[in-house]
């Protein structure tokens, strides 16, 4: 029986704690990433960068795959693919780390991107910091899965923080920019 009270209190607090990680990692990047790079200045160069950074994104996603795919590839019980019924207990983790990873990724590529399209210099140095968090989020989502929702909070927060923060950024510059053409 799952303690909700106790899960709840360890969602919040590590999510929390991911949220200091999150904008930590942020602001060391954008303070001393620009000294060891240069980062593009053009529209199109700025969303080739954000492609690159999404590919780490897209890394994972792959690895989620080729996990299911091998899973029901050396489980007799899964063999017969999706259709042919729920997963195995062996596999259920895999799928639900695929379904979530697929979610997450979409999320986070689509925000990349558009942040890339409405900023330009050292803000580009989130990018990598994102892609870069995604992946540890990952990881620490899948290994944290067995121990609930407490133990997957961190590595999803950790996901899911720098994705949102980047999207909530580019709609606060796109309201902005309509604002000032408004009242110009």
């Amino acid at each position: 029986m799952v303690d909700m009270a106790r899960e709840e209190h360890l969602i919040r607090t590590r999510t929390s704690l991911a949220l200091v990680v999150v904008l930590v990692c942020f602001a060391a990047g954008h303070l001393l990433l620009p000294r060891a790079f240069v980062f593009p200045g053009d529209v199109a160069n700025r969303l080739a960068f954000a492609a690159q950074a999404a590919a780490f994104v897209l890394s994972c996603l792959l690895v989620a795959i080729g996990m299911v795919s091998t899973g029901r590839r050396r489980s007799r019980d899964d063999i017969a693919g999706a259709a042919a019924g729920p997963p195995s207990p062996v596999l259920a983790t895999k799928v639900a780390f695929l379904q979530n990873t697929l979610e997450q990724s979409v999320l986070a590529c689509g925000a990349f991107l558009a942040f890339a399209a409405v900023v330009d210099g050292a803000w580009l140095a989130l990018l990598p910091v994102a892609a870069v968090l995604f992946c540890v989020g990952r990881v620490l989502f899948y290994r944290g899965y067995p121990s609930g929702a407490g133990g997957r909070a961190f590595g999803m927060a950790l996901t899911l923080l720098p994705g949102a923060l980047l999207l909530l950024a580019v709609l606060v510059v796109v309201v902005l920019r309509m604002a000032a053409s408004v009242l110009a």
